[in-house]
């Protein structure tokens, strides 16, 4: 039965052409040669058809042939369907915990597959399974107005939203009152959970929520931030790109939300969390 290879090498996917744009390859055997030592993992099938899926990673990208490009995972967004793209962001993060869970880190001898997502130590045993780190996200409302913050490791003059990851013995809703204090010194209030979404960059979960201001004047904290206002709908710096959760937090603030986005993110969007 034909299966899907996600294809990857140093943080690119390799897409195949076709008359209507991109795909990921469909075949029985390997698109491409792969070496006697290469990692070919197992990954839970797709949803739609139920066919199975492959992810490799390769030690040099597949170039010169007609066939087929090389394409970094987030500009795949554009080019794939949805659930191609999820399902490639998916054998990222097993290929990542794959390529960095070599050795045991109790004894350091080698580690082995045990299942699909576990691996075992050769030696003293230890199970290990891929690691996921959550971050909070959250879009700070003022009567018409939203908080909007640059980031200084944006790479573009970009605004986002305050973010940060959530710490030992943290729930998700201190994480969120903690991160906005640390990074803007304002205070904030009514919770509300929007959703969540996978973040293979490199292993991540971003959880989405709204929030209402306080109180408190904005002391950016400088270390993490550039610059940080209040913005309207009709004065907007440039925002997020539409394969973020942020950038559907925005637009749902907009009354714009991408239909595709709903597959992204749980559907509990309009069930409160209380702060």
């Amino acid at each position: 039965m034909k299966k899907y290879w996600f294809i990857f090498c140093k943080g690119e996917l390799m897409l195949q052409k076709t008359a209507d744009g991109h795909t990921i390859p469909l075949s029985e055997e390997p698109p491409v040669p792969l070496r006697s030592w290469t990692h070919v993992l197992t990954v839970t099938p797709m949803e739609e058809d139920g066919r199975e899926v492959r992810a490799v990673m390769l030690d040099t990208p597949v170039t010169g042939n007609p066939d087929y490009e090389m394409c970094g995972l987030r500009n795949s967004y554009y080019r794939l369907s949805h659930s191609l793209y999820l399902k490639a962001g998916k054998c990222q993060e097993l290929l990542y915990w794959d390529t960095n869970t070599k050795f045991c880190g109790v004894c350091g001898a080698p580690m082995k597959l045990h299942t699909d997502i576990s691996k075992l130590c050769t030696n003293c045993g230890k199970e290990v399974w891929p690691q996921l780190a959550t971050a909070v996200i959250v879009l700070i409302h003022r009567g018409e107005e939203v908080l909007l913050v640059h980031a200084r490791n944006f790479k573009t003059d970009f605004y986002g939203l305050v973010a940060g990851f959530v710490e030992t013995g943290e729930t998700l809703e201190e994480a969120v009152h903690r991160e906005v204090m640390e990074e803007t010194g304002i205070t904030i209030g009514n919770l509300r959970y929007f959703g969540s979404q996978p973040w293979p960059y490199p292993c991540g979960l971003m959880v989405g929520f709204n929030a209402d201001y306080a109180d408190g004047d904005i002391h950016l904290q400088r270390s993490e931030l550039s610059k940080g206002a209040w913005f309207t709908k009709d004065n907007l710096p440039t925002i997020p790109e539409k394969l973020s959760i942020a950038r559907m937090l925005i637009d749902d603030w907009l009354g714009q939300p991408d239909p595709s986005a709903r597959e992204t993110r749980l559907t509990f969007h309009n069930t409160p969390v209380k702060s």
